[in-house]
């Protein structure tokens, strides 16, 4: 079985058809998805997703491109959401210098509360990390905030920045993209050790090949074991099977 530990299936364009989405992910062997909040308001829908889902957990946070308003009223509306048992892990959480929808101030002051709120609650983080690689680094080491666990989604850098990320104690994983013909990303899923991988889609985006210019669905996350399976010259099901064992242990999953 596969767990899909990063998809936003509260997203609009799931409006027609989630059900099936979520039927579809058990068929292809996706034991567990975990349903991404980027806000409060996203979070409660994801909150309300995994109470009605028993394959679909919550992560609740408020990603670095809609913090420019937040306030101690919305870090506390996070807060009280994390009494809810499907709630997994703090994230989307991060800095992101590509969009800067936020001052790079704001961005780590509301990062940082939510790394000490998943200290206080001892809860694992889900960090986006865009263009904001030396800043998210250093955010991230001087809060200690592996302490708790976590994985860096989407790992984009080089790979120094790969080892200096593994060292803080955090996981990493990889979208669909790696499976693009132009992806620069080989190296780096070569050499991302196979005990601190995960496997996401970040539904709906970045739709694994065969399937890109479709939507993507956790359904597809298989695509991108195949393609770490390929780089790494080893069996499929040995992703399948560690990549499962690590996300069950690092959000402590009850599948």
């Amino acid at each position: 079985m596969f767990i899909d530990t990063h998809a936003h299936l509260g997203y609009e364009s799931y409006d027609e058809d989630r059900e099936l989405v979520i039927q579809r992910a058990i068929e292809a062997d996706v034991s567990a998805i975990i349903t991404i909040g980027t806000d409060v308001e996203s979070s409660r829908e994801a909150v309300g997703l995994a109470n009605k889902y028993a394959t679909v957990f919550a992560a609740v946070g408020i990603h670095p491109t809609d913090c420019a308003a937040t306030t101690e009223a919305d870090l506390e509306a996070i807060k009280e959401l994390t009494a809810d048992e499907n709630v997994v892990a703090i994230g989307e959480i991060g800095l992101d210098y590509y969009h800067m929808r936020a001052p790079k101030d704001k961005q780590h002051h509301i990062c940082a509360r939510q790394i000490q709120l998943a200290q206080e609650l001892n809860l694992p983080l889900i960090i986006h990390n865009r263009d904001s690689h030396e800043d998210m680094y250093n955010l991230l080491s001087e809060l200690d905030a592996g302490r708790t666990g976590g994985v860096m989604h989407s790992f984009t850098g080089d790979l120094d920045y790969l080892h200096t990320i593994l060292e803080l104690d955090l996981h990493i994983s990889f979208t669909g993209n790696i499976t693009f013909k132009k992806s620069d990303a080989n190296d780096l899923v070569t050499a991302a050790p196979l005990e601190r991988l995960l496997l996401e889609t970040d539904s709906p985006f970045l739709t694994p090949v065969p399937l890109r210019g479709k939507r993507n669905e956790p359904a597809f996350v298989v695509h991108t074991a195949r393609k770490i399976a390929e780089l790494k010259n080893i069996p499929v099901e040995e992703i399948e099977s560690v990549t499962t064992a690590n996300a069950v242990s690092l959000f402590k999953l009850d599948i």
